[in-house]
């Protein structure tokens, strides 16, 4: 069972490796706000979030990060990262579907991940995943947009 001591560094150690491109005052224009929710879904299908204060292996954890302008000004071209963190495995989920992957935090590229084996290319495995990220194209003046990933806990 994973602790809250657990989910609060992890929580710390995402919004710290936020990456913020295209805007020369970031640190002033942007305000990020990250929270971690267990995803669960009941006996209709229907899917809540609930904030995650213990985390068993095996529960969908959903990172979500909401960038909200606080400036009267637009933010054009912000491109922002989340880690995967470690003992998680993505799920394949992420929102906007646009997010691109990295399994080295540098190189990325559209989801699916492929790699070449025996002259084949094949699908990188989920749990090699370690960063998406995101552009946001348009960040209006005092208006905010979100990015979330769904982990499990191993």
């Amino acid at each position: 069972m994973k602790d809250s001591n657990f989910l609060r560094n992890t929580l710390f150690a995402i919004s710290a490796s936020v990456l913020l491109l295209g805007t020369a005052n970031a640190d002033d224009a942007l305000k990020m706000e990250l929270t971690a929710n267990k995803v669960v879904k009941n006996a209709e299908g229907k899917i809540s979030y609930l904030p995650a204060r213990t985390a068993p292996t095996g529960t969908v954890i959903q990172y979500k990060a909401t960038y909200t302008n606080t400036i009267n000004e637009n933010i054009n071209d912000l491109t922002v990262t989340l880690p995967i963190p470690a003992n998680m495995t993505f799920t394949g989920e992420a929102v906007p579907s646009t997010a691109q992957a990295s399994i080295d935090g540098k190189s990325y590229a559209d989801m699916p991940l492929m790699r070449k084996v025996d002259d084949k290319m094949v699908k990188i495995p989920l749990s090699e995943y370690r960063m998406l990220r995101w552009n946001i194209k348009l960040l209006p003046a005092n208006k905010s947009a979100a990015v979330a990933l769904n982990t499990i806990v191993d």
